[in-house]
C-alpha cells in the first residue's frame, strides 16, 4: 500500500480559458512544483480513466451532460459569466471526474493510504443541470456517489475547505442522510449561499452543515471552525469514506477572496481530517482540487499538504500575511452552527 497516491493527467490543459483565473497555468504550476520539489518521486504518480457517461449521470442530468459535450464539439462557447468551455473542455472535465473517482478507489480498495485527485476544471459549484463558477462536473459529489452505488460505502463525509461555498455539492446532497456536507467558506461571499441555517431538507436535515466566516479571518478560525465543528460532526456521523473538497483559495495571497489562511494552515487542516480519517474510517482520506488562483500559494500549497500526509518535512515559503486587520471573534457564529446541529 503507498502511502499517497497521486491523480494527475494532461488532459487538464485541454479546457483552455484562456487569461481566466481558472486556466491551465494552475496545473502547470503545480506540476512544475511537484517535478522540481520531487514530490512526484515520493508519492505515487498513477494513471486512470476518465469518468463515464453512467459515472457523471450518478450527480448530474444526461441531457446537461451531452450539452457539455455540444458545446465543446462545436468548438466551445460561454456557458455563463464565469464559465467558459474550449474545444478540449469536456474531455479535460470527464478525465477530473475520473480522477477523482480513481482517489476515492484507491484508499476504499486498499492500494493506497490516502490519496489526491489533481484535476481540473474543479467541481463544487457545478450543479446537477448546471455549470457554475468556473466547475463543469462535480468531482467530489461524483467520486462519492461512485463510492456508494460501486464499492458499497453506506456513509460518506464531504469537508469543502475552498473559500467559496460548494453549492452544487450541497444541492446534489440536500435530501440525502448518507452523505454528510461541512463547508467552511467567506460569507457574504460568491455563491452568496452557505448560511447556517441551510442545513438539508427531508430526510438530510442536519446533514449539511455550512460554517459560514467573514472575511479577514485566518489559520485559527478554520482551525476552531474544524476543531469545534467538522470533528465533532464527523465522529457522530462514522463516515466509510472521507473526501475533501481541498481548495486554496483561502490563502492570504488569493486574488479572488479575502482570507488569511497560510500554507501551514492549509496543511493544519488536513492534518486534522488525516487524523479524523485514521480514528474513524481506517484513515481512507482522498482530497480532490478545488480552487487557487495565485499560482504559488496553490503549488506550495499542494507540495506541502502533500509532503505532510507522507509524513516528510514540508515548508511554507510564501509565510504569515503581510499585514492583518483586526476581526471580531467567531465564537458566536461557530456556536450557532453547534446549536443548529444538535453539536452544543
Amino acid at each position: 500500500m503507498d502511502d499517497l497516491a497521486l491523480f494527475f493527467h494532461a488532459d487538464s490543459y485541454e479546457h483552455d480559458t484562456g487569461s481566466h483565473p481558472e486556466r491551465a497555468a494552475r496545473l502547470r504550476a503545480i506540476e512544475q512544483a511537484g517535478r522540481d520539489d520531487g514530490l512526484f518521486d515520493l508519492a505515487s504518480l498513477r494513471a486512470f480513466e476518465s469518468a463515464t457517461v453512467d459515472e457523471i449521470a450518478l450527480v448530474h442530468d444526461r441531457r446537461y451532460i451531452e450539452s457539455i459535450a455540444e458545446v465543446s464539439r462545436r468548438g466551445g462557447g460561454q456557458l455563463d459569466i464565469d464559465t467558459a468551455l474550449s474545444a478540449g473542455s469536456y474531455h479535460a472535465a470527464t478525465r477530473a471526474a475520473g480522477g477523482a473517482i480513481a482517489a476515492a478507489d484507491a484508499v476504499l480498495t486498499g492500494t493506497a493510504r490516502q490519496a489526491f485527485a489533481l484535476g481540473r476544471p474543479p467541481g463544487h459549484h457545478a450543479r446537477p443541470g448546471a455549470a457554475m463558477g468556473f466547475c463543469l462536473f462535480n468531482n467530489v459529489a461524483i467520486a462519492a456517489q461512485h463510492a456508494r452505488t460501486s464499492r458499497g460505502v453506506d456513509r460518506v463525509a464531504i469537508v469543502d475547505i475552498d473559500v467559496h461555498h460548494g453549492n452544487g455539492t450541497q444541492e446534489s446532497f440536500w435530501e440525502d442522510p448518507s452523505v454528510l456536507f461541512i463547508s467552511t467558506h467567506q460569507y457574504p461571499f460568491y455563491p452568496g449561499s452557505g448560511a447556517i441555517g441551510e442545513i438539508g431538507g427531508d430526510a438530510g436535515a442536519r446533514a449539511t452543515i455550512n460554517i459560514p466566516l467573514p472575511a479577514g479571518h485566518g489559520d485559527a478560525t478554520y482551525l476552531a471552525a474544524i476543531d469545534r465543528v467538522a470533528i465533532p460532526a464527523l465522529e457522530r456521523f462514522r463516515p466509510d469514506l472521507l473526501l475533501v473538497s481541498a481548495g486554496f483559495d483561502a490563502h492570504w495571497a488569493d486574488p479572488l477572496a479575502s482570507m488569511h489562511v497560510t500554507t501551514s494552515g492549509h496543511v493544519a487542516m488536513i492534518e486534522r481530517l488525516s487524523s479524523a480519517a485514521n480514528a474513524l474510517c481506517g484513515g481512507r482520506l482522498a482530497l480532490v482540487l478545488e480552487g487557487g488562483y495565485n499560482l504559488e500559494a496553490l503549488a506550495f500549497g499542494v507540495i506541502a499538504v502533500s509532503r505532510s500526509l507522507l509524513g516528510v518535512p514540508w515548508s511554507d515559503p510564501l509565510g504569515p500575511p503581510p499585514r492583518s486587520f483586526p476581526i471580531r471573534s467567531v465564537d458566536p457564529i461557530l456556536d450557532a452552527v453547534r446549536a443548529a446541529h444538535g453539536l452544543a
